[in-house]
């Protein structure tokens, strides 16, 4: 298969990082049944089946940080050593998002500097919340005001959200509260104005946005309604959430991409697996969904589409 996609929302669980997360009692994660099976074979084969030439590597739920700072550091570091080692192994076939064991701020900006400058990460990895501690939150400033210094990318994972005990009603978290979490997270982006001031930032939205699409218009009202006035005047709330980059993991067709495609561009559409959180053959079906849908953009297949704009997002895997 032509053109080898660029899978931006793919995770690797090293047996490892699932002994320590079951240990700090996460053994069902996220209301799910246990954790799936990963090993980098398996990786390769999925990826060499789907014509996947690059798989863009990413911690997900529940992270690093199990409630103690230095051993969320010493877990990011050992993770992200791992997916840098997997990168040189296997060049061109894996890239990293690095993980910061947030919300720890000074361990988080160290992790950032050692992540780009040794282990040259393709960007980081962020849930939507650590610990209650949301993105627009303003002690994650200089966070942000790093990662927009150096231009970062940065790939958002939905985690359950706050008090997901009464809102998840029993159910697995991530079937809906992702959805609702990415929205509740990106709109505390817009509204603390995290996006404005850091320009530099490249942020890549999980699963077509979420409740985003729908959401968007009435997230644009609500922002001038309690932010008039601001100096200086921010972009109103669907310009911004056009700027940013979403990605097609999960059910994206035949409904969720063209709810996207009324609120952003082409252009700003990425492919992402979600393997291995996602099986083998319910990644081969939405891959098979994917080539049977017609791109918005003539010329091209949604293939081709997603692999030239991943490769305008990183210059680096360009062919």
């Amino acid at each position: 298969m032509s053109p080898g996609l660029i899978d931006v929302h793919a995770h690797f669980l090293p047996d490892f990082y699932v002994q320590q997360a079951t240990a700090a009692g996460h053994a069902h994660p996220d209301g799910m049944g246990g954790w799936p099976t990963w090993s980098v074979e398996a990786h390769l084969d999925l990826m060499d089946r789907g014509g996947i030439e690059t798989a863009m590597l990413s911690m997900s739920s529940p992270g690093v940080h199990f409630g103690d700072d230095m051993a969320a550091r010493l877990l990011a570091r050992r993770v992200n050593e791992f997916a840098a080692g997997l990168a040189r192994d296997h060049p061109g076939r894996f890239g990293n998002f690095a993980s910061l064991p947030l919300p720890d701020v000074d361990g988080a900006l160290e992790e950032i500097g050692f992540a780009f400058d040794t282990l040259a990460a393709d960007g980081v990895a962020l849930l939507t919340h650590t610990h209650g501690v949301y993105l627009g939150d303003e002690r994650l400033e200089p966070v942000f005001a790093e990662l927009d210094r150096r231009r970062a990318v940065v790939f958002l994972h939905p985690t359950s959200p706050v008090g997901w005990e009464h809102s998840a009603l029993g159910r697995p978290r991530a079937m809906t509260e992702y959805f609702f979490d990415t929205a509740r997270s990106v709109t505390d982006l817009l509204m603390a104005g995290v996006l404005t001031r850091h320009p530099n930032l490249r942020v890549i939205v999980p699963h077509c946005g979420g409740a985003l699409p729908v959401l968007a218009d009435r997230i644009d009202e609500f922002m001038r309604l309690f932010l008039p006035g601001q100096q200086p005047p921010a972009p109103d709330g669907v310009q911004q959430l056009r700027g940013l980059y979403y990605d097609t993991a999960g059910t994206a067709f035949p409904r969720q991409v063209p709810a996207l495609l009324n609120l952003v561009a082409p252009d700003h559409v990425l492919f992402g697996s979600d393997y291995c959180w996602t099986p083998p053959p319910l990644a081969d079906a939405h891959l098979a969904a994917i080539d049977a849908a017609e791109s918005p953009v003539e010329g091209t297949t949604w293939r081709s589409l997603t692999t030239a704009n991943a490769e305008r997002l990183f210059p680096g895997r360009a062919r």
